[in-house]
């Protein structure tokens, strides 16, 4: 009966999630595939089954019968595997199921220092497989060598969609392989890119591919230093991108001098809604000519919904600046200048209202 079936579904979902939180997982997937098999499965039971949150739950001692149960499985799309400090053993396994899984999407591995080895292999079966399109491989000290290997991949690569490498200290040489990746080899499915906090120094190489992309629409460069050298470049991508959506700059020691550049280039891209500027020394220079530079470009620009442009130590001049700035401008629905010294303040306030 209906009601009888109701019973036996419940039971299913008990035991199913008991065996999970026990890291019984190659019995909770078979349990899962059954509830899957009722007609009277919910849409719930389908997130349970495909999506597995083991943050920071995945110990060695079960994690040989996780990788059994990757193998097997034809149900699981996402996997969250962060914090469990699997190392280069566990990201070789990870690999391997990588190479033969035809329904995984999404995949995250942030803090598991796989460096030392274990980014190669990964790398490597990015190459093949051809269903993933979400990795997170934030803070796993992959180092330079990680960076080369994760080039080579994402030139092979074609499902990738989504890309977050922070925090690996791929330094210049990396950098350098990663950028080429995006424009020699004609990456076309990337989208969103974060390699912010990755020590890339003089970040020219992956700044000046950027004019050769035609896909990424959100870029995140946060804390990479990329200083002076690169502020005429940085502007020439902005006025060639035509995709990109979201820029991240932050705290990259972008000056005064940076910050004209940059404002003569938001007049020509027209693509641009968030452009973030925090933690930079716009205002640097006594006349404090870049935040007043950029305000002028507000009082032109048509598509930039969200600026950042806290600790610029902005003060006076682009006080007001901003202020007439806002007067005029119709698509800004977010500014952030806090810490920035504005005399003022509260009559910015009353124009953003």
């Amino acid at each position: 009966t209906l009601a009888q079936n109701s019973e036996i579904i419940e039971n299913l979902r008990k035991d199913a999630h008991e065996f999970f939180e026990h890291g019984k997982f190659l019995k909770a997937l078979e349990l899962f595939e059954e509830i899957l098999g009722n007609s009277q499965h919910s849409p719930e039971d389908q997130i349970s089954a495909s999506t597995w949150d083991l943050s920071g739950k995945c110990g060695f001692d079960n994690f040989g019968e996780l990788i059994l149960t990757l193998h097997k499985s034809t149900i699981l799309t996402s996997l969250d595997l962060s914090s469990n400090e699997l190392g280069p053993f566990g990201g070789k396994a990870i690999a391997d199921v990588l190479c033969k899984n035809t329904t995984l999407i999404s995949l995250n591995l942030e803090c598991n220092n796989l460096g030392s080895g274990g980014e190669k292999v990964l790398a490597s079966a990015l190459c093949t497989n051809s269903t993933l399109k979400y990795l997170n491989l934030n803070s796993n000290e992959l180092g330079s060598e990680g960076g080369k290997a994760l080039a080579d991949a994402l030139c092979k690569n074609t499902t990738l969609i989504s890309l977050n490498i922070e925090s690996n200290n791929f330094g210049s040489e990396g950098g350098k392989a990663l950028a080429d990746a995006l424009s020699l080899c004609k990456n076309t499915t990337l989208k969103n890119f974060d390699i912010r906090d990755n020590n890339l120094g003089g970040g020219e190489a992956i700044v000046n591919a950027l004019c050769k992309n035609t896909t990424l629409t959100s870029l995140d460069l946060r804390s990479n230093g990329l200083g002076s050298k690169e502020e005429k470049v940085l502007a020439d991508v902005l006025c060639k991108l035509i995709t990109i959506t979201s820029l991240d700059l932050y705290d990259n020691k972008l000056g005064s001098d940076e910050g004209k550049v940059l404002a003569n280039a938001l007049y020509r891209n027209t693509t641009l809604t968030s452009l973030n500027l925090g933690s930079n020394e716009l205002g640097q220079k006594e006349e404090k000519q870049g935040g007043k530079a950029l305000a002028d470009a507000l009082c032109n620009k048509s598509s930039l919904n969200f600026l950042n442009l806290r600790s610029n130590n902005l003060e006076l001049n682009g006080g007001y600046a901003l202020i007439e700035a806002l007067c005029k401008n119709t698509t800004l629905k977010n500014l952030d200048l806090q810490d920035n010294n504005l005399r003022g303040g509260e009559a910015i306030k009353e124009e953003k209202n």
